[in-house]
Parts: structure tokens; C-alpha cells; sequence
């Protein structure tokens, strides 16, 4: 039999560890009615151009409304067929017009109440929020440590990289500009196609391929401007990218997008985009 002071101290112990567990407890359920309460955070699908770029601009829109988004970055294409079959996405922004006018032809997306850089509200159409830029990028260590459209018709260039025509709207320009540079026959053998736009910056980087036909906002991000350079295409060898906005019908928070929408279409945010690699609308 345990002496009298151990049975003590083991009682003590025990109702030291009742009592904290009983605090812990109280604590708990007195701060699940705030978690219950938090609100939802803005859910955005956006083409993967906008990767680099949205990141700081979502910080300070954050800071200026208290309103907390969380982004999917995938191929334009992919996003779409995501948002047909009922992701809860509320807002999303597309890295052209024709995927998001798609859904609003649907039914299940609209611009309701969004002004466009224009300062009018047309509910069928999709906002432009901003026009990208296709380049060429190649490594600094590769043999064309400054790429140009020579780059092209060299016979060294086994291994181009580009979007998925089918699925991100850059893929789409790629093929636009080597059929306007009349090479897409020359070329084609030599493609190395990406999901997205992302991945096709990451397979030039990589080695995966010699060069590739990548965003400017890619391009100029911090990682690719140090170990590689990039030649900007000539606008006219390919259609307008034009980027495209829309709200999910479906969506619970469409005040929320409204705000972001406004914030993202505001000129000091249109200059930010510019300096990110996008050509702004206002």
C-alpha cells in the first residue's frame, strides 16, 4: 500500500490536470462561435500568366479592405471546365475574353454592375482588366544567351516550349505568330508542350527545352530575368491576349469581387500590373 503523502501528491496531480483540461475546454468552446464567424475568404481562379503578379497586389488589397483571397493559378481552359461544373469559385480572371464569354453564354458567370476601363456596365461581355505579351526566353548559359527572332530559324533549336494552343491563351498566340512568321511547319516538330503557360517558362528553365515562347510576366520575374533574357514578338504577328474578368453567378460573395475588380482596374494598380509584365486598360 502507497503511503499516505504519495496518494496526495498523485490526487494533487490529478486535479491539476482535470482543472487545466477543463480551462483548455472552456477556452475552446468559447472561441468556436468566432471561428464559426470568420468570414469566407474571396476564392479567385486565375490564368497562370497572373502567378508572378497577383501575389503582391492581393497582399495590399488585403491590407486596404480586409477582405482575405485565395487564388488557383491553371490554364485558362482547364479553370473554365473547373467553374462549368460547379467549382466554388467566385470571381475569375482568364488570360483572354473567350473563356470567360463562354461562361457568361452558359449562364454561370456575368460582369452584373462591373464597370469596364470604358465606364460602362455591359453584364454580356467579359472586363478587360489587362493585354499580355507573348516573348521568346532562352538561358543566359544556353547559345543564345540573347534571344531573337534568328533564334528561331537556327538549327541548333531542337526544343521550343509552348502552351498548349487547346488550353492557355498564349499557346494560342505562339502558333498565331510562327504561322504570321510563316516557321510553324519548320517548328512544330520541335515543340515541347506545356499544360500551361507556368510550365512552359519552367521547361525552358529547366533544360527541358532550348527556348520558349513564354508571358512577359513570367519572363520578368525575378528568378527568369536572372538566368535568362527574353525578345519581346512583335504585337501584330498575333491577335490582342486580352484578359478577360467575370464574376461566378453562383457566388455568395459578389461585393467581394466587385471590390477586388475595382481595386484591380484603380490606375495605381493598372500601374503595377505594367511594371509586372502586363499591358493595363486605363
Amino acid at each position: 500500500m502507497r503511503p499516505i503523502s504519495n496518494r496526495l501528491n498523485s490526487q494533487f496531480r490529478f486535479a491539476k490536470i482535470r482543472h487545466a483540461a477543463i480551462l483548455l475546454a472552456a477556452l475552446l468552446f468559447a472561441t468556436l462561435p468566432l471561428l464559426a464567424q470568420s468570414p469566407a475568404p474571396l476564392r479567385i481562379a486565375a490564368a497562370a500568366d497572373l502567378e508572378p503578379v497577383l501575389p503582391p497586389i492581393l497582399a495590399q488589397f488585403e491590407k486596404s479592405t480586409g477582405i482575405h483571397a485565395e487564388v488557383a493559378y491553371q490554364a485558362s481552359a482547364a479553370l473554365t471546365t473547373q467553374i462549368q461544373n460547379g467549382a466554388p469559385f467566385d470571381l475569375f480572371l482568364s488570360a483572354d475574353l473567350g473563356y470567360p464569354k463562354r461562361l457568361i453564354d452558359l449562364g454561370v458567370a456575368d460582369t452584373a454592375g462591373v464597370l469596364a476601363a470604358n465606364g460602362q456596365s455591359d453584364s454580356s461581355s467579359p472586363v478587360t482588366y489587362a493585354r499580355g505579351t507573348l516573348v521568346l526566353w532562352t538561358r543566359k548559359d544556353s547559345h543564345w544567351p540573347t534571344p531573337s527572332l534568328a533564334t528561331l530559324t537556327d538549327p541548333a533549336l531542337q526544343r521550343l516550349a509552348i502552351a498548349n494552343p487547346d488550353r492557355a491563351p498564349y499557346g494560342k498566340a505562339a502558333i498565331a505568330a510562327l504561322t504570321s512568321l510563316k516557321l510553324l511547319d519548320q517548328l512544330k516538330p520541335k515543340f515541347v508542350t506545356a499544360q500551361n503557360i507556368a510550365q512552359t517558362a519552367q521547361f525552358a528553365e529547366t533544360g527541358n527545352a532550348d527556348a520558349g515562347l513564354i508571358s512577359l510576366t513570367s519572363a520578368k520575374t525575378e528568378h527568369l530575368s536572372a538566368i535568362g533574357n527574353y525578345y519581346v514578338l512583335d504585337s501584330k504577328l498575333y491577335p490582342a491576349i486580352e484578359q478577360g474578368a467575370v464574376i461566378v453567378t453562383k457566388s455568395t460573395q459578389r461585393d467581394k469581387a466587385h471590390k477586388f475588380l475595382d481595386f484591380l482596374l484603380s490606375a495605381p494598380f493598372q500601374q503595377q500590373l505594367a511594371k509586372a509584365g502586363l499591358t493595363p486598360v486605363r
